[in-house]
């Protein structure tokens, strides 16, 4: 069965770049002192700072691993100007307004290795994500989530 591949945008392909090389060259050095330390202090059977620096090695290593492999699997797209038609492509921001609540909210639509709703980014994979791609604006959505359905009209894309 063949791997699916994420999409990441350009700002998302250099965070996870950063990401990768802080933990590669600060925090598996910081993290390495920190066991050496532990061992100093002498028999590390019941040392908890020795315990606590491994599980935090092997976490990070496992950070490591994701993160190349979300590398590795992921096809970058590149930001272009909109053709005018308003249609909502992926790496798009948009503003769609809750028509229950009669709120504005905010999204860009990204690959789901870089989605992070606190953010304000959202998989084009999401319920709300897959159902406004290919829509523009003044369009009125209906988006099926388990709670029931949420009605969106899209005012703006960027």
């Amino acid at each position: 069965m063949a791997e699916k591949r994420s999409i990441l945008t350009e700002e998302g392909l250099k965070k996870i770049e950063q990401q990768l090389e802080n933990l590669k060259s600060v925090r598996r050095i910081e993290v390495a002192q920190r066991i050496k330390q532990a061992i100093d202090f002498g028999d590390i059977s019941e040392n908890s700072e020795y315990d606590d620096a491994k599980n935090e090695q092997a976490f990070i290593e496992g950070e490591i691993l994701r993160l190349r492999k979300v590398l590795r699997e992921s096809d970058v797209i590149h930001e272009t100007r909109g053709d005018g038609s308003g249609i909502i492509r992926l790496g798009n921001k948009v503003v769609i307004r809750d028509l229950e609540f009669d709120e504005d909210e905010t999204y860009t639509i990204v690959g789901s290795a870089e989605a992070d709703v606190t953010d304000g980014k959202i998989s084009n994979e999401s319920p709300v994500g897959s159902s406004i791609l290919g829509h523009k604006i003044g369009d009125t959505v209906n988006v099926n989530v388990p709670a029931g359905v949420l009605r969106y009209k899209i005012i703006e894309v960027k």
